[in-house]
């Protein structure tokens, strides 16, 4: 982990969509955004890592000791004392850290997903909580604020399931519920060997109308005292919105359209949100 504060961290949360949505922030919640996206890179990039899954959770488990160290200002690491001042100056509760490892770790410990029950626990504590983290750098006037947090996650996840469909299947991962591939005959070994047929396109259908309706139900809890203060989070929400919507265009071939938001639209959605959202 000699690698966490070098420029490759910085690089890559400037490939990310997220980056775009920190532009606008004051800079001391973007600084605190940027601590908050590199600890998670470090976490990100322990579970992406080639090698033995028992290996790889061990080196989780460690970094995971290294944040409790933090709290106490304690971690060999600058990075995670940074993270953990942030979390004191922001008031945020340790638990959403503890429940986003829980997520990395049903990463590398669940390849299938039975229900859609259990998924969304997946993409709760992989989404959702860094929502309720970002919430409390944002701040809200409204408590309703943490459901769109909530919400918004896991729409963000389940869009990122639907586009990575194929290249998860390529390392044997598959996120999509067993209740509904059998629902609508769809099989894994078709999945893994890439079948794309009527069956495929309307699972995903499925799959996309729950993104979407966790997109409706998100806005149902952003107040318009709260817009202003959530412009970088309505920036990732647009953005995933339109990679969603292209999934739909492409009508769900994930296995050969290489679906993206290219980042001079990704530009324009920023300002975009940024003009209809701003305190006037």
């Amino acid at each position: 982990m000699e690698h966490l504060l070098t420029a490759d961290i910085v690089d890559k949360n400037k490939r990310s969509n997220f980056y775009y949505s920190f532009l606008l922030l004051p800079k001391p919640k973007r600084e605190a955004m940027n601590v908050l996206y590199a600890w998670c890179r470090v976490a990100d990039d322990i579970v992406d890592d080639e090698g033995q899954v028992s290996a790889k959770r061990q080196r989780l488990l460690s970094w995971a000791k290294e944040f409790e160290k933090g709290l106490d200002g304690a971690s060999a690491y600058a990075l995670v004392n940074r993270l953990a001042a942030i979390i004191r100056r922001f008031n945020i509760p340790a638990e959403h850290f503890r429940e986003l490892i829980r997520g990395m770790e049903m990463d590398l410990l669940t390849v299938r997903y039975a229900t859609f029950a259990d998924l969304r626990v997946y993409c709760y504590r992989a989404a959702s909580t860094v929502g309720l983290i970002s919430t409390e750098i944002f701040g809200y006037h409204r408590e309703e604020a943490k459901e769109y947090a909530v919400n918004l996650g896991i729409a963000l996840q389940l869009t990122n399931i639907l586009r990575d469909v194929a290249a998860d299947a390529a390392k044997g991962r598959i996120y999509l519920p067993k209740e509904d591939m059998e629902r609508f005959g769809y099989t894994e070994d078709e999945l893994l060997a890439g079948v794309y047929n009527g069956r495929f396109r309307a699972l995903m259908e499925f799959e996309a109308g729950r993104a979407r309706a966790h997109f409706t139900e998100a806005m149902r809890h952003l107040s318009a005292e709260d817009r202003p203060l959530f412009i970088a989070a309505l920036i990732m929400q647009e953005i995933y919105f339109r990679l969603l919507q292209s999934i739909e265009k492409a009508e769900y071939d994930v296995f050969t359209h290489r679906i993206r938001i290219s980042t001079f639209r990704k530009l324009l959605i920023t300002a975009h949100v940024w003009r209809n959202n701003r305190s006037r």
